[in-house]
């Protein structure tokens, strides 16, 4: 397993014709995803700054509007150095708060900066690393979970064969998709994601996009709709992981 991540890190998806690439490979490989493509449309390339300013945006967009996200995100980084961990620490509570920052997600913030301070967290160095190593540092850090770690490798890094199965959106689209009766749970979308290798960085995006448009021709009941967001807005249940305090993390999409 371990030589076919490497093997992945020498592709990273940086344009839309890397996208068109992969996505000719899953059509060719799975016919089922022929119709899916054609009913999703334009699949976007959604590349977002790396590093820890990326890091923090993924952060900052959890369970809020795209506009609010933005918002928040640029009252953040006009008072805080959000490419100095340093800087973010010393901003203090009041600062971040101030931006517009949740306490966990203050918390969090503060948390990451730390942590790369301290040298426990090397994002530079995660950025070539293989899937389940960069995932496993990363939720080793306070308010970091599975979603997060996987968002950051998939649109700010440009991995190629990443696929966040715990995000309530592909969970709904893939179901409605390929016709399951209920949504997949995390375990099962992964299994079924396994089909994908290795190229699922651009099979999640594919679902995102045909969500949307499900979304849009309201196929999605609205009760799921308003708990399933877009890439980079939503609250997955796979980050709601405890804490080293006992609390329950901040979690984050699609």
């Amino acid at each position: 397993m371990r030589g076919e991540d490497d093997e992945s890190r020498k592709v990273v998806i940086r344009t839309e014709a890397d996208i068109a690439e992969a996505l000719a490979a899953l059509t060719a490989a799975d016919e089922r995803l022929v119709r899916i493509a054609e009913t999703a449309g334009p699949v976007p390339l959604r590349r977002v700054r790396s590093g820890l300013k990326g890091l923090l945006a993924i952060v900052v967009a959890q369970q809020v509007s795209k506009a609010s996200a933005d918002a928040i995100f640029g009252r953040l980084d006009a008072a805080v150095d959000l490419a100095d961990p340093h800087a973010i620490l010393a901003a203090g509570e009041t600062t971040l708060r101030a931006a517009g920052l949740s306490r966990p997600k203050q918390q969090t913030v503060e948390a990451v900066a730390a942590a790369i301070a301290q040298g426990r967290l090397d994002l530079a160095r995660l950025e070539t690393t293989d899937a389940p190593e960069a995932i496993a540092e990363l939720v080793a850090v306070r308010g970091i979970g599975p979603w997060t770690a996987e968002c950051w490798l998939l649109f700010c890094t440009g991995h190629p064969d990443v696929f966040p199965a715990g995000d309530l959106a592909l969970q709904v689209a893939v179901a409605h998709a390929l016709d399951h009766e209920s949504r997949p749970t995390t375990k099962r979308l992964g299994a079924i994601a396994e089909a994908w290798r290795p190229h699922r960085s651009v099979a999640a995006r594919l679902f995102w996009a045909y969500y949307a448009v499900i979304h849009r021709r309201d196929v999605v009941p609205a009760q799921e709709a308003a708990r399933a967001a877009t890439p980079l807005q939503q609250n997955a249940k796979a980050d709601r992981k405890p804490s080293r305090s006992g609390q329950n993390s901040p979690k984050p999409l699609s």
